[in-house]
């Protein structure tokens, strides 16, 4: 295959974390991912706080005009802001505030999350407790929302840290789901109809436009539509590598060819003995010789991170997760083949 060169804001050989961290300490968090992560710091999230620090409840409270609650069930849309909503953004103004102290003069990329409109809309509670998936139209007025309280949010950082490139990461983990028609109803009995695969691309790029910058999709789930985020315009997907099957390979080799960056979830999540950094990123190597990549892409296209968010992890694994996330792609520009 032949590769086409596309210029990241991030340099070759990057590393960086999925979204979320152990702990309830907004300084502490960005104390360790911005002292760990020099060439692609991101924004923590620290589910531990409780409702309104989930990445749920943490996009919930960006949305524009659309506001949410906790019920027994999960999150619901309300129609006005409440003690929930106020909670959420509250800690989101704390992490900002954290994020800020600790990137006095940052230069370059800077990564921040949200949920992605098709995760968020099957997880949001429309009033009859049903998710807002079950509703195109709920699903549209739920796209233009975050739309606009994403740019919102972008502009906000990128005022506190004007030296930074920021990159919008959408986490969606239900895209999958949401294509196929798997996502249960709130009985538990049926199952949400499948969405069409242009409508969602369509609702992915309205978020691309918004971020007027370049955009990560992540999803820690099997089958990751490659094929359907490069046409959206993404810059960036972001996988867990062990669930890569050998049928996705020419997709993700389409998606290289094409100038989309792999984010790729090669060092696990939860507490386990490491293996040397260079080991880490062996099947990386595997799938560029399978793929018939030149070895001196590898550092360009790549950046390594854990397989999925660090959230369940203990401290010290975190911090001993994300600094061998930068050896491991350190390995690869130093030693691709």
């Amino acid at each position: 295959m032949s590769e086409k060169t596309t210029t990241h804001p991030w340099p070759p050989g990057a590393a960086t974390g999925v979204g979320s961290m152990p702990g309830a300490d907004a300084r502490e968090a960005a104390k360790t991912v911005t002292g760990s992560l020099e060439a692609l710091p991101y924004l923590p999230e620290l589910p531990a706080r409780g409702p309104g620090a989930d990445m749920i409840g943490r996009t919930a409270g960006m949305l524009a005009e659309l506001y949410a609650h906790v019920e027994p069930s999960g999150w619901r849309i309300s129609d006005r802001p409440g003690r929930d909503t106020r909670r959420a953004r509250s800690w989101l103004g704390e992490d900002l505030d954290a994020l800020e102290e600790f990137t006095q003069g940052h230069q370059g990329a800077l990564k921040v999350s949200a949920v992605g409109p098709w995760t968020l809309a099957a997880s949001l509670e429309l009033r009859g407790g049903e998710a807002a998936l079950s509703d195109p139209g709920a699903c549209r007025d739920l796209t233009a929302s975050l739309a606009e309280g994403v740019r919102a949010q972008l502009a906000q950082v990128r005022r506190r840290v004007p030296g930074a490139e920021v990159v919008l990461q959408l986490d969606e983990p239900s895209l999958t789901s949401v294509l196929r028609g798997s996502v249960r109803t709130a009985s538990g009995y049926r199952t949400h109809a499948a969405v069409d695969r242009g409508v969602a691309e369509g609702a992915l790029r309205t978020l691309v436009e918004a971020a007027d910058g370049p955009v990560v999709v992540h999803s820690c789930a099997p089958g990751v539509p490659f094929g359907l985020l490069r046409r959206a315009g993404v810059a960036g997907v972001s996988f867990d590598l062990s669930l890569l099957t050998e049928g996705e390979e020419e997709a993700v080799g389409e998606a290289v060819e094409g100038g989309t960056a792999l984010f790729v979830g090669a060092v696990p999540g939860t507490d386990t003995p490491l293996s040397d950094p260079p080991g880490s990123v062996g099947g990386v190597r595997t799938l560029w010789r399978r793929l018939g990549l030149a070895p001196a892409t590898l550092a360009e296209s790549v950046v390594v991170t854990p397989s999925c968010g660090l959230a369940g992890a203990s401290p010290g694994y975190a911090r001993a997760a994300l600094a061998h996330c930068v050896r491991a792609a350190r390995s690869l520009a130093d030693n691709p083949e």
